[in-house]
C-alpha cells in the first residue's frame, strides 16, 4: 500500500487555481498542507515540551540551594545561598560561549568548533535545546556548593563554574552524547564504542559523575572545615565531629524540589514528546524515576537504622539517611530510567541507598569533609547508575530507544555493554581528576581557594556578605517588661504621664 502523505510529496503541483486542477492534485494540495500544519505543531509541541523540562531541571537550583542552605551552619547561609546563584550565572555564561560550542559543535570527536556565543542559531528547536542543555550544566556546576560550604572564597567558586561549564563538561558531554563523540550511543551504527556505545540517558555519568568528581578533588585539595578532623592545636580527633544542619525543614524541602524537579531532568532527556515514541520514553522514565526514588529512601533508612541498632541498641531513624538515599536512588535511575523495568528500578534504587550509606562512611574514614554528602550522592551513586545499565538493561528498550542493540548482563547477552559502562566511567574519573586537580590547586597556590580562619570561624555571612542571614535580635527587654506590667494592670500605666512619655519616646537608634 503507497502512503498518501509520500506519493503526495513527490507530485508537482503547478500554480494553477483549483478549478483547474485534477482531482489527484487537488488532493495532493490539501494533504501537503495538512502534513506541513501537522509537522508545524509537532515542532511547537516538542519546543514547548524542552522549554517547561528544561524549566524543570533549573528549578532544581532551588532544591539544591534549599538543601545546602539547611544542611551548613545558621552562619554560613547566605554565604552558600549566594554561591547557588553564582552557579546558575556562571554555568550560562561558560554554556553560552564556550560550552555548547565544546559540547555540540561541529568539530573532531573530541571537541566542537562551532557555534561559539550560539552564533548561527535562529530557530526555536536550537535555542528550545540550548536552554535544557544549559540547566543541565548549572546542575553538574552547583553539585559542588554543598561539599566546599563554609571555607571556600566566593571568587574561586565562580572561577570553577566557569571552569567546569565551559570546558571539563562539556567535553564529557561530547563523548557521551554528542553524535560525534567516540562513545556516544547516537553515533552512527557503524562507528558505536565496541559496536553498543554507552547508555547514559539522563546524566549518571555526564551530569553527576562529573559534578561529583569534581567536588572531591575541591574537598580534598581545600582541605577539611576547623574542628570536623582535629582539634583546635591540630591534633586528630578520635572521632569525626558532626556539625548538625541549621534547618532540617530547608533540607527536606529541597529534596522534595529536587525529585519534583527530576521529572524534568530524566523524562525531559526524551528531547521530544512526538511522534507517539517518544511520550513512552518519557512516561517509562517518570515512572522508573518514581520507584527508584522511593526504594532509596528505604533503604538508606532503614539500613542505617539496623546498622545503628546493633551497635548501640537503639531504634532511630535518621532523616538525613532518607532524603540523602532518596537522591542516591534519583541518581542511580538517571542513566537508565528508560531502557528499565519498574521492577529492576526499584532493585537499582535500593542498592543505591546502600552505596550512599558505604560512600558516606568511607569519605569520613578518609578525612574527607563533604558538607551535605554531595559526593557520595552524585559520584558514588552515579557510578553505580552507570554499572546499572550494564546489569539491567533490557536489550528489547534499548533497541526500542536508540534503534541499536545492547543488553544487560541479566538478559544473558554477555558483558559487552557494561564493559562500555566501565569504560565511560573511567573517562569521565580520569578526565575531571586530571584537569580539575592542577586547577584547584593553582587556586590554592594564588591564594584564592580558601577563606581566612578567622574568618571561617566567624562565618562567612558575617564576614562577606554584611551580616547573617537571620534577624534574630530580641525585642528589648525592658519595653517587655513593661508591656507585661501594663497588662497586668488591665492597660494602665503604673508611672506617671510624663516618665510614661518619656518611657516611650523615639530612640537615636
Amino acid at each position: 500500500m503507497v502512503d498518501l502523505a509520500s506519493y503526495c510529496s513527490s507530485v508537482e503541483i503547478g500554480d494553477s487555481s483549483p478549478e483547474t486542477l485534477s482531482s489527484i492534485e487537488l488532493a495532493c494540495a490539501i494533504t501537503n498542507s495538512m502534513v506541513s500544519v501537522v509537522d508545524d505543531v509537532a515542532t511547537g509541541v516538542d519546543v514547548f515540551f524542552l522549554l517547561v523540562m528544561g524549566s524543570l531541571v533549573f528549578f532544581m537550583q532551588c532544591g539544591f540551594a534549599m538543601l545546602c542552605a539547611g544542611s551548613v551552619r545558621q552562619k554560613n547561609v547566605k554565604n552558600i545561598l549566594f554561591k547557588n546563584l553564582l552557579d546558575a550565572c556562571g554555568g550560562a555564561i561558560g554554556f553560552w560561549t564556550l560550552g555548547y560550542a565544546f559540547a555540540y559543535g561541529e568539530g573532531p570527536f573530541y571537541i566542537g568548533l562551532s557555534n561559539f556565543c550560539l552564533m548561527g542559531f535562529s530557530t526555536g528547536p536550537e535555542y528550545a535545546f540550548f536552554f535544557f542543555q544549559f540547566a543541565f550544566a548549572a546542575t553538574a556546576a552547583t553539585i559542588v556548593a554543598g561539599t566546599v560550604a563554609e571555607r571556600c572564597k566566593m571568587v574561586a567558586y565562580l572561577c570553577y563554574s566557569l571552569m567546569l561549564t565551559g570546558f571539563v563538561y562539556p567535553v564529557v558531554v561530547r563523548a557521551i552524547w554528542s553524535s560525534a563523540g567516540w562513545l556516544s550511543k547516537f553515533a552512527p551504527e557503524d562507528k558505536l564504542f565496541m559496536g553498543v556505545g554507552m547508555i547514559d540517558f539522563a546524566g549518571s555519568g555526564v551530569v553527576h559523575m562529573c559534578g561529583g568528581a569534581t567536588a572531591l578533588v575541591a574537598a580534598i585539595v581545600l582541605g577539611a572545615r576547623k574542628g570536623r578532623f582535629r582539634d583546635e592545636d591540630g591534633n586528630p580527633l578520635p572521632e569525626a565531629a558532626s556539625f548538625p544542619p541549621h534547618s532540617v525543614g530547608l533540607q527536606m524541602l529541597g529534596t522534595f524540589i529536587l525529585w519534583f524537579g527530576w521529572y524534568g531532568f530524566n523524562p525531559g532527556s526524551a528531547l521530544a514528546i512526538t511522534p507517539s515514541g517518544y511520550g513512552d520514553v518519557a512516561a517509562i522514565s517518570a515512572v522508573t524515576t518514581t520507584i527508584a526514588a522511593a526504594s532509596g529512601v528505604v533503604s538508606s533508612v532503614f539500613t542505617n537504622t539496623l546498622i545503628d541498632y546493633i551497635r548501640t541498641g537503639n531504634v532511630e531513624y535518621d532523616l538525613s539517611f532518607a532524603m540523602n538515599g532518596g537522591l542516591g536512588g534519583l541518581v542511580g535511575i538517571t542513566a537508565n530510567c528508560c531502557v528499565v523495568t519498574p521492577y529492576y528500578a526499584c532493585a537499582i534504587g535500593a542498592i543505591a541507598g546502600w552505596v550512599y550509606i558505604i560512600c558516606s562512611k568511607l569519605l569520613v574514614a578518609l578525612r574527607v569533609d563533604d558538607a551535605v554528602d554531595a559526593i557520595p550522592v552524585h559520584l558514588g551513586c552515579g557510578i553505580w547508575g552507570c554499572i546499572a545499565t550494564g546489569i539491567f538493561a533490557d536489550p528489547d528498550k534499548v533497541m526500542f530507544v536508540y534503534g541499536s542493540g545492547g543488553a544487560g548482563i541479566i538478559y544473558g547477552q554477555g558483558v559487552k555493554l557494561l564493559l562500555v559502562e566501565l569504560i565511560g566511567v573511567g573517562f569521565v574519573l580520569g578526565w575531571v581528576i586530571a584537569v580539575m586537580t592542577p586547577y584547584f590547586v593553582l587556586l590554592k597556590i594564588m591564594g584564592l581557594f580558601r577563606v581566612d580562619p578567622l574568618e571561617e570561624v566567624v562565618g562567612l555571612d558575617i564576614s562577606h556578605h554584611k551580616g547573617a542571614a537571620y534577624d534574630l535580635q530580641a525585642a528589648d527587654s525592658n519595653k517587655v517588661d513593661e508591656f507585661i506590667d501594663r497588662r497586668s494592670n488591665h492597660g494602665k500605666p503604673t508611672s506617671a504621664p510624663s516618665q510614661v512619655q518619656t518611657t516611650f519616646a523615639p530612640s537615636s537608634e
